[in-house]
């Protein structure tokens, strides 16, 4: 399966794994499963990260390989996606992941049960 890691995901398993639920732990843990970590999340983490708000240490990119992490660069087809979502969610960062695991056909595994709401396939922890 491969599974679309929203940031709060990506930040928890750098920082604190024991918030991750025991599903959510084991399909991370799982070979058989793509790990994939959209440049969206990379942006969002270092633009907290340099203003102060979020502390993730050092070597975050060598860290997510490490743990067996694919990067998803932002295309055009899910920058355009975006444009054919409702409006349920406002924060721009969520809305395009939501726009990458639909164009992706990915699961996405997210603490934010809202996005479930768009329709894509969701793996809540």
């Amino acid at each position: 399966m491969r599974l679309l890691l929203d940031t709060n995901i990506v930040v928890w398993m750098l920082r604190t794994p024991d918030r991750l639920s025991r599903v959510v732990e084991a399909a991370l843990n799982d070979e058989a499963n793509v790990l994939l970590v959209s440049s969206i999340s990379i942006f969002e983490i270092a633009l907290k990260r340099s203003v102060g708000k979020l502390d993730v240490g050092d070597g975050v990119l060598t860290r997510l390989e490490q743990i067996g992490c694919v990067s998803l660069p932002l295309n055009d087809r899910h920058s355009w996606r975006v444009s054919d979502l409702p409006w349920i969610h406002r924060d721009p960062f969520d809305r395009l992941i939501v726009a990458q695991a639909l164009e992706e056909r990915a699961t996405l595994v997210t603490s934010d049960r809202v996005l479930s709401l768009y329709g894509c396939a969701t793996m809540l922890n």
